[in-house]
């Protein structure tokens, strides 16, 4: 059957959606296939979809039905939806639920409403092990200590567990927001930030309490983390990714709730203080000294009854966590990150450990209503030098793209954008500790890098925060969760690779609102014809699903139009 033609939609048999987007209702389709449908590829005219299993659970969890997937793509689709596809929608989304775990008189069960899911996992040797007792045809006993397990294999095997089992409220802790923040300055929950807030707690039902949150940088998620805090008023331990966040963490804590400074403590290498809201970081829980020894710092999940344990920046959770967190499952977990987006494909441990995506706001909604600034993305391509074109073409990969990511033509290209934006506050950032130390020394700019002290790197950000220094030169240490509100300027001059979610949180490093409404500028500048541009385009495929586009010029031409 022959929809309308001029629709920007098409939707094949191999899962692929196809989106044009030389179409006027492009941005309207952009936005309904990101709510169940990841992104793959988009070069300039076509955009390549794909639905995925946990694509479709998570529209699933978050309400969507299989009704409404297939309406948004009817409403799109040049053409008719092929069959298998209706199927597939139908079939995916309907298993979200088909499982439920349950406590029922102190007992964990494991529930299906089909008695030949319940036969074909009570005769899996893989899941045995995990298994207590088969009830009836539609139960299976589970002990408690296995239920993050089970969910796990469960998940794998493409039956996500619902989980309903509820939580146990560890030990109570009195927390309330304050009307007036502790630097004198009103403070309240936006209305995106209260209902992601209400979405997660659900009246502290058992359908509420684990799950993940999806929000742009610079959009308050640490907001919302105190908001379920006091939703929960309990004890709580979170996690975070280096000491300067644990301490942004902290200061927020202390200026906006009823916490005093004896309630919060730091877990960290350089302090162990366990209180009732104990707030640590990653590099501390997964540190042991031999590939071979146990995590002695796992025990600070055990050391307090915490009720809540929060998950900063979730899409970066180290693996032995994930392995800890299937154990604590009796506990509520929050997850807040700007992208689900992991390098490393273990999205669907982030599903059944942490709990499926709650809530979802598209980054440019909130630029709309100015909660974030708004962003001009420029990628410059320079060519590669000559004296390293011969060592490029006999090198192998990791080495080619090395090689094109120092490439030392980058640094004239920063210099005149350094120049352009002489007024602004800026960052130059990157992966390689060699080639940003060329950088500061060549500009005279302080530098921040694994290697500096925290002390130190502290005094570098609040002097940049202050205006007292206008350039700063940062490695992936920036990359996530440092609070920058004035930078308006980031210049990305190498990368992880094909990292989006990297490319994400740079981004997130200028996007705090403006003072002045301004625009903030993100350059990403990349060796022409090289693996560098290749990755380059990998590494903008998050931004472009959430309706950025990149301006890509080649550097003679930008600067002579510019100048």
């Amino acid at each position: 059957m022959l929809y309308n033609t001029g629709n920007p939609v098409i939707v094949q048999s191999d899962r692929t959606i196809l989106l044009e987007v030389d179409n006027d209702n492009f941005v309207q389709a952009r936005n309904a296939l990101s709510k169940f449908a990841e992104l793959e590829k988009s070069p300039e005219h076509i955009h390549t979809y794909r639905l995925s299993p946990l694509s479709l659970w998570n529209a699933a969890s978050l309400g969507l039905t299989s009704e409404q997937v297939t309406g948004y793509l009817e409403q799109f689709s040049k053409y008719d939806i092929p069959q298998n596809i209706r199927f597939e929608i139908i079939e995916q989304m309907s298993r979200y639920g088909k499982l439920k775990l349950i406590s029922d008189g102190g007992m964990l069960k494991l529930e299906s409403t089909e008695e030949h899911i319940i036969t074909e996992i009570w005769n899996s040797e893989q899941l045995r092990p995990y298994l207590d007792e088969l009830l009836d045809n539609y139960t299976v006993l589970i002990n408690p200590a296995n239920r993050g397990f089970i969910k796990q294999s469960m998940i794998k095997l493409g039956f996500p567990v619902e989980d309903v089992a509820g939580y146990t409220a560890g030990l109570p802790l009195k927390i309330s927001l304050r009307k007036i923040s502790r630097g004198r300055r009103e403070f309240d929950l936006r209305a995106y930030q209260n209902e992601a807030v209400e979405v997660f707690y659900e009246g502290g039902s058992a359908h509420g309490g684990a799950g993940v949150i999806v929000l742009p940088c610079g959009s308050g998620k640490t907001i919302i983390g105190i908001g379920i805090m006091e939703k929960c008023s309990t004890r709580t331990l979170i996690l975070t990714t280096n000491i300067t966040a644990l301490r942004q963490w902290r200061d927020e804590l202390l200026d906006k709730t009823s916490l005093t400074a004896g309630k919060v403590g730091e877990y960290s290498g350089e302090r162990k203080d366990i209180k009732p809201v104990t707030i640590a970081t990653y590099n501390i829980l997964t540190y042991r000294k031999t590939k071979l020894s146990g995590f002695p710092h796992f025990s600070l999940f055990n050391r307090e009854d915490w009720g809540l344990i929060i998950y900063d920046e979730v899409h970066l959770l180290p693996a032995p966590v994930f392995r800890y967190t299937a154990e604590i499952q009796a506990k509520r977990r929050l997850g807040l990150t700007a992208t689900l987006v992991r390098e490393d494909n273990r999205e669907t441990d982030v599903f059944s450990l942490i709990g499926p995506k709650k809530y979802d706001v598209p980054w440019k909604d909130l630029e709309k209503q100015g909660w974030i600034a708004t962003a001009a993305c420029t990628e410059i391509r320079v060519a590669l030098t000559d004296e390293l074109r011969v060592k490029y073409a006999v090198s192998g990969l990791r080495k080619k793209y090395r090689i094109a990511s120092e490439n030392t033509a980058k640094i004239g290209v920063v210099e005149r954008l350094i120049e352009r934006h002489r007024d602004d506050l800026v960052l130059v950032i990157g992966q390689y500790i060699s080639q940003l130390e060329m950088i500061a020394s060549e500009f005279d700019a302080p530098i921040i890098t694994g290697k500096v002290e925290s002390l130190e790197r502290e005094k570098l950000y609040n002097a940049f925060r202050k205006g007292k220094i206008k350039l700063l030169v940062v490695s992936k240490v920036a990359n996530f969760a440092v609070d920058l509100p004035d930078a308006n300027v980031a210049i990305q001059v190498s990368g992880t690779f094909g990292s989006r979610q990297e490319e994400a949180q740079r981004l997130g490093r200028i996007l705090r609102p403006k003072r002045n409404e301004e625009m903030a500028q993100f350059y990403s500048v990349v060796t022409r014809d090289t693996h560098d541009q290749e990755f380059s385009a990998k590494r903008q495929l998050f931004l472009t699903e959430q309706g950025y586009s990149y301006n890509i010029v080649n550097s003679e031409r930008y600067f002579a139009e510019k100048s």
